[in-house]
């Protein structure tokens, strides 16, 4: 069984343009996460799904130089990109992430996937609902669920954020959440904007030169030690319902 996480990721944020390849630390935020994501246990491999947009171009080009697979499709309809990904590359289960979470913890990701092992669910999550920090957010399915989605699912947002077919349909598709013991879904560690830029950029350059390998529980330490870091982009609202967390891609 091959476990993969796929990353969409692309250029053309409205917000903050260009923003996966945006400096952490001294190299790109998908460099950056591509790091964090080498550390998952549970996953065999990873593959960044862009666009076959010229603009996208430069994530391709950085995917070569990181040695990380990477697939091209659609542009709006994500879903057909991750289901050709998954196809092309053989997974069996697929983790998904968003390439604006570059602070996601590996463990994290391990956990659930390990909860999606148990066997009792077509989807695991740790958003449904959110407990965990905006920034944090896990899928893991399978590749049968993902292709049954890719096969009948009709609508815009089902076809742009990939999983609302699954999660929309209970009655079809197991789920399972993966809460956190606290609720820390009031932290905003995604990247949407330049203040959430600003606040991710504070965290790595002051945790990333003392332990390349820290983790959410540091990240809380750290932030506890300088609360008014937390005000940065404290402001900024969280997209609606249907471009939550769990189905969002890393663009307006």
């Amino acid at each position: 069984m091959t476990t993969l996480i796929i990353v969409q990721a692309r250029m053309t944020s409205t917000r903050l343009p260009g923003k996966v390849l945006l400096p952490l630390a001294g190299v790109p935020m998908l460099t950056r996460l591509a790091e964090r994501l080498r550390r998952v246990q549970r996953a065999d491999g990873i593959v960044i799904a862009t666009t076959t947009n010229a603009t996208d171009d430069p994530i391709a080009v950085l995917c070569t130089q990181l040695g990380v697979l990477c697939h091209r499709g659609s542009e709006h309809d994500v879903l057909s990109r991750y289901a050709d990904a998954a196809r092309l590359h053989g997974a069996d289960t697929v983790v998904r992430i968003t390439a604006d979470c570059p602070l996601i913890d590996p463990a994290l990701i391990d956990q659930v996937i390990a909860a999606f092992e148990e066997g009792d669910s077509d989807y695991t999550s740790n958003m449904l609902p959110p407990t965990w920090p905006y920034g944090m957010a896990v899928e893991v399915f399978s590749a049968a669920a993902l292709q049954r989605a890719h096969a009948e699912a009709t609508q815009p947002a089902e076809r742009e954020h990939v999983t609302p077919f699954i999660y929309g349909h209970p009655e079809r598709y197991r789920l399972r959440n993966v809460a956190s013991p606290v609720d820390l879904s009031h932290h905003r560690w995604t990247v949407d904007t330049p203040e959430d830029h600003e606040l991710v950029r504070r965290l790595f350059e002051t945790l990333h030169p003392l332990n390349p390998q820290f983790t959410q529980t540091d990240i809380l330490a750290l932030l506890d030690a300088h609360p008014e870091w937390v005000a940065i982009n404290q402001h900024v609202q969280q997209k609606p319902a249907t471009e939550s967390q769990t189905s969002k891609e890393p663009s307006p």
